[in-house]
């Protein structure tokens, strides 16, 4: 299985960068290891999502098998097997990708294959009682945990029970901590920083490749000691969105209205330049209004 960590020992010597959805945008993906390398990082861990939606699923999977772990995400299990419950858009485009694979030649195109088969659903540590998943500790490949979900009691008082102490996900694309009292808060409303105690929490560290969270920046989470940092990456989008024009069988509806994106982004903080080529650089980005995978 796709695991060099064992267990970690003490957490206090290891500092972890923890990324999930990278979803094919090869563009986000080389942007975010690059901010992860300078921030003193040990151990680099994949949530699931390689593929999916995105242009660059070889280059991707290329990429993330060096890593120090990965789990298997519903997008990656689709490209294995068949789509289920997948909306139009996102089963083509998972359909697309499977062909893309197929066509590699070589061992290397033979590793990924490998690579994508032997992916876990979910990594424990015991050490540190820290559960790793895709979607949920109830469901590790397909179940949701939105943010609107701590109105849910029945379903978050099922999942917190089969948490230890910390669970850190994906799956959304919505970076947050949801904590076993029934609330979330956002990065922004924490400062990007969230310290971890004896409550139990589940930690969602954002998409690479997807945000869906009114920021085109990608996202992603480091662990240091006790400390939980939310991160966001500026990469360039313009390729990206190139690429996805030129390929009929993924779907544009990563591209948003400008003057909208602009705004939002505004409102997280996030500086936009006056030229139209800044302002289209900033806003145009993947974000997907369907909860639907």
């Amino acid at each position: 299985r796709w695991c060099k960590v064992q267990q970690i020992l003490d957490r206090d010597k290891v500092v972890e960068a923890l990324i999930s959805d990278i979803h094919g945008n090869l563009e986000a993906l080389t942007a975010v290891l690059a901010d992860i390398r300078g921030k003193g990082v040990t151990e680099i861990y994949c949530l699931g999502d390689i593929v999916g939606y995105g242009p660059n699923p070889a280059e991707c999977i290329d990429l993330v098998m060096d890593l120090d772990m990965c789990l298997l995400g519903n997008h990656d299990q689709a490209a294995l097997f068949d789509p289920e419950g997948f909306n139009a858009g996102a089963e083509r485009a998972i359909f697309w990708t499977r062909s893309v694979l197929e066509q590699g030649v070589g061992s290397k195109a033979e590793r990924r294959w490998d690579f994508l088969g032997e992916l876990n659903r979910r990594f424990r540590d015991d050490a540190t009682r820290t559960m790793y998943v895709h979607g949920s500790a109830r469901n590790p490949l397909n179940e949701y945990v939105f943010p609107d979900d701590i109105y849910n009691q029945v379903k978050m008082e099922k999942i917190f029970a089969l948490i230890d102490q910390y669970c850190f996900q994906g799956h959304t694309h919505i970076p947050g901590v949801f904590t076993d009292t029934l609330e979330f808060f956002s990065p922004e409303e924490i400062d990007f920083n969230y310290r971890l105690t004896n409550q139990k929490v589940m930690v969602n560290v954002g998409s690479v490749g997807q945000p869906r969270n009114n920021d085109p920046r990608s996202s992603y989470v480091t662990l240091d000691g006790d400390l939980v940092q939310f991160h966001r990456v500026a990469y360039n989008i313009d390729e990206t969105s190139q690429k996805i024009y030129q390929i009929p069988e993924l779907d544009n509806f990563s591209v948003i209205d400008s003057e909208k994106a602009a705004k939002a982004v505004g409102r997280k903080g996030f500086t936009i330049g006056e030229s139209s080529e800044e302002r289209t650089r900033a806003t145009v980005y993947w974000f997907s209004v369907s909860r639907e995978n």
